[in-house]
């Protein structure tokens, strides 16, 4: 019985073993050739037109030989596969082979030149545009399945995660254009959707997200539409200057980052066309984002901190309504054009000024955020000048045991001491005599 049993299983063993030999001997996957220099720089370092390439090591035999080739990774195929299924235009990475055994120019073979190690089967690398060739480790090589999605996650675009202050300044804030999603609880797939192909619509755009359930983006959260749970809130940040490594670098200094943002309209739906269009038109600068007076930051979302912003919206709003309605109450009286000591009159007496300066000064340009960033850089350094000269050192202390003098004349405390001008004697009785004493006996 157990024979009978054995058969079959043999059988099925075998089906499988001729299938994957089968699937292994496919030719239609391209092999490097290893003689052209062009060719191994394009797959090495992305040169070229700079793409991707998932490369899998893979020696012939000898012409002469009567050995046959070693099949093909069925890793390797399944990967190739479930990625073409995915990306029909493969322009996630191409799938090659190559010989690691060759020996290059410098003396160096393939695998010796980027520390590929050819006992860890199959020995598969990934290079190109992203990297130089870096061998995949073994644990994804299990199942073509483990190394599609590791594939996947390295290659596809993806929307940074901001959990923290720092991550919002390094991975949004500083770069040129940054689109920002504020989720309000889990995102529904259309959303999920819908942002993913913004990645691929606007490639020159960094994506983030932010849990605004349990996070919230102090300094910004006055300018967008109050949080409410389930609700998702969408902004867009554009660098205006500096950086985030400013004063570091004594050449080039970039100055305080300063940045600028514009929110999507509260009645506006959160689409991918109403998202699209808002990228596009703060990276081109058809509509001019408001600039920002402080960065803003990642803080846990409490109840104290939720009060505090709410506080400040309203403060915000209450300075709104004030601003339309003076500006509205003096539509009908012209303005103060003189310095009458108030606020409009200090104003105009400003720009009255500022005019005449300009006048006088035909050739005047107005200064750039690098200009003005390098004038409060050399103001600040003679500020540190001025204060070392005032500032008292070791080397100015007098010798040990000897008290402070500062040079001037009769400065010291013993002229007080005997009674000079400066020094009254008070009589103790002097208010006696004066004050009515009541005899409560």
């Amino acid at each position: 019985q157990i024979d009978k049993l054995l058969k079959p299983a043999i059988g099925v063993v075998m089906a499988f073993v001729g299938y994957y030999f089968m699937k292994g001997i496919n030719t239609d996957i391209p092999r490097i050739d290893v003689t052209d220099e062009l060719a191994l720089r394009e797959v090495f370092f992305g040169e070229g037109e700079g793409k991707n390439h998932v490369v899998l090591c893979h020696t012939l035999p000898p012409e002469n030989s009567n050995k046959k080739p070693l099949p093909i990774s069925s890793v390797f195929q399944d990967a190739m596969d479930e990625i073409g299924s995915s990306n029909p235009s493969n322009s996630l990475a191409s799938f090659s082979l190559i010989d690691c055994a060759h020996v290059l120019p410098s003396g160096k073979s393939i695998q010796d030149k980027f520390k590929l190690n050819p006992k860890k089967r199959p020995t598969i690398f990934l290079s190109g545009k992203v990297h130089p060739p870096k061998q995949i480790p073994e644990k994804h090589l299990k199942t073509g399945h483990m190394l599609a999605k590791l594939l996947k996650g390295m290659l596809e675009p993806h929307a940074a995660k901001i959990e923290s202050t720092k991550d919002l300044k390094s991975k949004c804030l500083n770069k040129d254009t940054c689109a920002l999603l504020l989720k309000g609880g889990p995102p529904p797939t259309f959303l999920k959707d819908a942002y993913k192909n913004l990645l691929t619509s606007h490639e020159d755009v960094q994506f983030a997200s932010v849990d605004s359930k349990n996070m919230i983006v102090a300094g910004l959260e006055e300018h967008l539409p109050e949080f409410q749970a389930g609700q998702h809130r969408f902004v867009v940040f554009k660098k205006i200057s500096g950086g985030l490594d400013a004063g570091k670098d004594g050449k080039t200094v970039q100055g305080r980052l300063i940045t600028s943002m514009l929110p999507l309209d509260e009645n506006e739906a959160l689409s991918f066309n109403s998202m699209s269009s808002l990228v596009a038109s703060v990276k081109s600068g058809k509509t001019k984002a408001k600039k920002l007076s402080s960065l803003p930051q990642v803080k846990t979302r409490t109840k104290k901190m939720e009060e505090a912003e709410r506080a400040k919206r309203e403060r915000a709003n209450k300075k709104k309504q004030g601003s339309s309605s003076s500006s509205s109450s003096s539509s009908g009286s012209p303005k103060s054009t003189e310095n009458d000591g108030s606020k409009d009159g200090r104003k105009a007496e400003r720009e009255r000024r500022r005019q005449e300066h300009r006048a006088s000064n035909p050739d005047y340009k107005e200064k750039t955020p690098e200009e003005k960033a390098e004038i409060e850089r050399k103001r600040r350094q003679r500020m540190e000048e001025d204060a070392k000269k005032w500032n008292i050192g070791a080397e100015d202390a007098p010798p040990e045991g000897e008290p402070f003098d500062d040079g001037d004349e009769g400065g010291s405390y013993a002229e007080f001491e005997d009674g000079d001008d400066g020094v009254y004697d008070v009589d103790d009785n002097e208010y006696e005599d004066d004050e009515d004493v009541l005899d409560l006996d």
